[in-house]
Formats: C-alpha cells, sequence, structure tokens
C-alpha cells in the first residue's frame, strides 16, 4: 500500500472519530506521571502501582480480545497490554483502529509478563494527536541521510541514539557552564548583527537594515566584543553562542555553528591550555565516556596531560624539515615546500609557507589530542607576539582525530601594534582576499584606553560533541543543519 493510500485511509479514521466528538487534536493535556525508563529501573518498587504514561505507538500485536503493543515516549519504549474486558468493547474497538505512530495516553498497573517483559496492563486510554503520515519502515530505522537531516522529527522517532546524542551535546554545553561559572567566569551575550566582520579570518554573511539603510554582517566570532568587556574590568567573561561563516559546507562545517570563547584577564595562552583541557576532561565524563574513547577508527585517549608540541616542532617531527633554520630565507621556505610537494596556494611569506606545511603535511596526523602552540605572526592578526621571537605569536590550537577543536592566544593589547595588523589585513583584503580582517578602529580605541595581558579561548561545541559521541559528521550534532532546499 502507498504512502497517499495511507494518508487517505487515516484520514478516514480521524474525521470519523471527529464525527463522535472525539478528536484528538481538541485534547489541550493529559497528566504524566511516570516514564519508560523510570518503570523499567525501579520494576522492584512500582510493581503493581498505578501509573499514567503517554507516547507514540510504534508496534501493535492484535490477539482478538487482547492486544500488545510498544509505546515510545522520550526516555525509551515500554509494552503495554490491552485487554477488551478492561476497557470495553467501544473503546477497546477505538484503540484496535489506532495506527502505527499515533501518540496515546494511557493508565494503567505495571506487571511483568511470563516471558519477564515489564509492561503496563493498561486500565484507560486516549488518542492524544493522529498521525496521518506512516512512519518509515519500522524494522530498519531512517536509513535516508539526507532525509534524515531534512526531516529531524522522524530521525528523532525512528533513530532512538539521535536523541541520545543531543541529550549528551546538552551535557557537554551545561557542563562548560558549570565550570565556568564554578571559577567565577560570568557569561555574557554580544551582538550577533556587526558593522564590522571582526574577531577572525573568516568570508562573513551579509545582510541589510532597513530602518538604518546599512549592511550589517553575521557575527563570525565574538572576539572584539569580549576583549572590550576585559577593557571594561569584566575579568573573566564568556559567551556560549552561534557564529555565521559563509563558507563550504562538510562533514566539518556548517554555515552556522557555536562555538565557547571565553577572556581571563592577567593569564597567557599557558593557561588556557590548562583551561582547554580540563574543559575536554570534564565534558567527556559527563556524558558518561571512559578517559579511553573510539571515534571512527580510532582509539584516542583523553588522559592529562595531551601532548604539546609548537608548530615548527610539530613539522619536523611529521616531514624530518625545520623551518626554524630559514625564518629570513622565503626562498628557503619554498624549497623545503616543494620537496614536501606543497601546495603555496599564492601565499609566500615564511609564515604563511609554515602554516601551509603543517596543514598539509602535519595536522591528518595528531589523532590524541595535541596542542599546536607558536604561530606565525601574519596568520594570527589578534595574538600577541612572542618576545623572545617576534615572527611568532603565543597562540595554540588543540587537534584531535586530525581536527581543530580549539583555538587561543595570548590577546594582544598594544594598540599600535594591532592597528598596523589591521592595516596589514586590509592590504590583503584590498588585494582580493575577503577572508581578511577588516579594521575596527574602536577595538583598537579601546586597546588604548589599556586592556590587561589577556588569555582567550575559543571552542567548537559541534565539533567537541562530534568527539564526545562517535559522530562522523557536524550534521549529526546540529539538530536542525543547513541544507539545500529540495525542488519541490
Amino acid at each position: 500500500m502507498s504512502d497517499s493510500e495511507q494518508y487517505d485511509i487515516r484520514l478516514k479514521k480521524l474525521v470519523e472519530l471527529q464525527k463522535k466528538g472525539k478528536d484528538p487534536y481538541k485534547v489541550t493535556s493529559f497528566e504524566v506521571t511516570s516514564n519508560s525508563e523510570y518503570i523499567k529501573e525501579n520494576f522492584e518498587f512500582v510493581e503493581s502501582s498505578v501509573v499514567r504514561v503517554a507516547g507514540r505507538i510504534m508496534q501493535k500485536r492484535g490477539m482478538g480480545k487482547a492486544s500488545f503493543a510498544n509505546v515510545q515516549d522520550s526516555h525509551g519504549s515500554i509494552q503495554i497490554y490491552v485487554k477488551l474486558d478492561n476497557l470495553g468493547e467501544e473503546t477497546y474497538k477505538e484503540f484496535s483502529n489506532y495506527d502505527i505512530g499515533d501518540i496515546i495516553g494511557l493508565e494503567g498497573t505495571v506487571f511483568k509478563t511470563h516471558k519477564g517483559e515489564i509492561s503496563i496492563n493498561v486500565s484507560s486510554v486516549i488518542l492524544l494527536s493522529k498521525s496521518l503520515c506512516p512512519l518509515p519502515e519500522k524494522f530498519h530505522g531512517l536509513k535516508d541521510v539526507d532525509l534524515r537531516y531534512r526531516k529531524r522529527y522522524l530521525d528523532l522517532i525512528m533513530n532512538p541514539k539521535v536523541r541520545d546524542t543531543f541529550v549528551k551535546r546538552s551535557k557537554i554545553v551545561k557542563t562548560i557552564r558549570k565550570y565556568l561559572d564554578d571559577l567565577n567566569f560570568v557569561e555574557v551575550e554580544t551582538p550577533m548583527l556587526n558593522s564590522i566582520a571582526g574577531g577572525a579570518i573568516a568570508r562573513p554573511f551579509i545582510t541589510h537594515h532597513n530602518a538604518l539603510n546599512m549592511d550589517l554582517f553575521l557575527r563570525i566570532a565574538p572576539e572584539l566584543y569580549l576583549k572590550r568587556l576585559i577593557t571594561g574590568g569584566m575579568d573573566r567573561v564568556y559567551e556560549i553562542g552561534r557564529q555565521f561563516r559563509n563558507e563550504g559546507i562538510s562533514i566539518k562545517h556548517n554555515p552556522e555553528f557555536t562555538t565557547l570563547e571565553l577572556y581571563l584577564a592577567y593569564a597567557d595562552y599557558n593557561q588556557m591550555m590548562n583551561l582547554a583541557e580540563n574543559i575536554v576532561i570534564n565534558c567527556n565524563e559527563a556524558v558518561g565516556n571512559d578517559n579511553l574513547i573510539r571515534y571512527g577508527e580510532n582509539e584516542i585517549s583523553l588522559v592529562s596531560p595531551f601532548e604539546r608540541l609548537s608548530m615548527i616542532d610539530a613539522v619536523k617531527k611529521y616531514t624530518g624539515e625545520d623551518f626554524s633554520l630559514c625564518m629570513d630565507d622565503v626562498l628557503k621556505a619554498v624549497d623545503i615546500a616543494n620537496k614536501l610537494g606543497i601546495d603555496l596556494e599564492g601565499k609566500n611569506t615564511w609564515g604563511d609557507i609554515l602554516t601551509l606545511a603543517f596543514e598539509q603535511k602535519v595536522e591528518e596526523k595528531l589523532i590524541n589530542p595535541t596542542f599546536i602552540y607558536d604561530f606565525p605572526a601574519e596568520t594570527s592578526p589578534l595574538a600577541k607576539r612572542k618576545k623572545e621571537c617576534p615572527c611568532l605569536v603565543e597562540r595554540f590550537e588543540l587537534y584531535v582525530c586530525g581536527r581543530e577543536l580549539g583555538n587561543a592566544y595570548s590577546e594582544l593589547n598594544d594598540p599600535i601594534d594591532q592597528r598596523e595588523r589591521f592595516r596589514d589585513q586590509l592590504k590583503m583584503r584590498e588585494q582580493g582576499d575577503d577572508t581578511a580582517s577588516i579594521p575596527d578602529e574602536d577595538f583598537v580605541n579601546a586597546l588604548e584606553y589599556g586592556m590587561p595581558p589577556t588569555g582567550g579561548l575559543g571552542i567548537g561545541i559541534d565539533r567537541l560533541a562530534m568527539l564526545l559521541t562517535d559522530s562522523a559528521s557536524i550534521r549529526d550534532v546540529i539538530i536542525f543543519p543547513t541544507m539545500k532546499p529540495e525542488n519541490n
């Protein structure tokens, strides 16, 4: 039978109920006193007690004057036993006409069947919502990946593990908040509509404000606003929120995504490494994982301390080439790049070449958590330079399974240096690089009033959730990922 034929049959059943004055859509509430998980886990305490449960019918097995069904609620699934003698002929007949997918409320007594399955002996039942559309094949779940992402509600109904993933994601966010709140950080909210797209090197989305008659950017990062708060005397601030970048879509990238950004006055990137490590370990514990987890085919140790390598040392470790020997010799750096088969992508500075060598030859090999620190200055316009080596900055990125999980700086608080770096970024933009930073003069002005030495850290919530739930794609941990509209 086709889906459209099933739809018509279900619609007729609905019309018949409505004619009898039993329209399920007019039911406004149902008092729920228990759930499937609690009943199963506490059977010895609730056996023979009366419970009220609500959920969706996922299976039905009729046996003349008695039926079994499985009802799925937000905690799991439980079997119910429905008997004509308990309900009466009319109600039992109505229950027999219920379809897979219908949402019901029921009252009954908890018991265990002869086969040992914990169940509810139903004494009353009511239809709370009619499922006009038939559910996908019940024994195989919802397998069409594109359909799963487009119709997340079906994904949640048919694939119980999906709900578990998003419950764990929620626990990750709660754990981060508690950890930072306990350290006396203050959670804040900064603008998502920006007149300047700053705080990161990325291509922004542009929108238009009609009343002000001006273009605005959806923020690519909250960094510059949060550092203004540090200047204003709020020494510990953080924000968990959405960022928007008008770039590619992949298993690691979605145009809108969630990050944690925090700033701590009188600290540097070393303290940020400790914070990042503790956040990852605490979140892993919160979702119930051991400190040895699996991600895809990889086994990953989340035991402290995580490995720490400078970018130069990481490239040397995995390629044998030492870029510290050619800091003042771009031609030699180019020769090394050619020797390694690196695509220079039109880049022509030592720092850019080192970064490309790392990205193309090292990044994918960093399986266990690894802090890569001391980045080239030209790739990090908001980080503080190293005293002993000004061509490098005090920045790190945290890598797990070949993917960046976090990014942190000893924040640049020199307004003169910051203005110069903004000018360098502007030159790059004028040369066609639309990901280069747009100068933010008000931010520089804030620095001119004096911002204390500060450590800043950003962690991708989506990628952290991917790691800790063994999810292959970022779309598996974003409940409604960005999708191209269907043709119809």
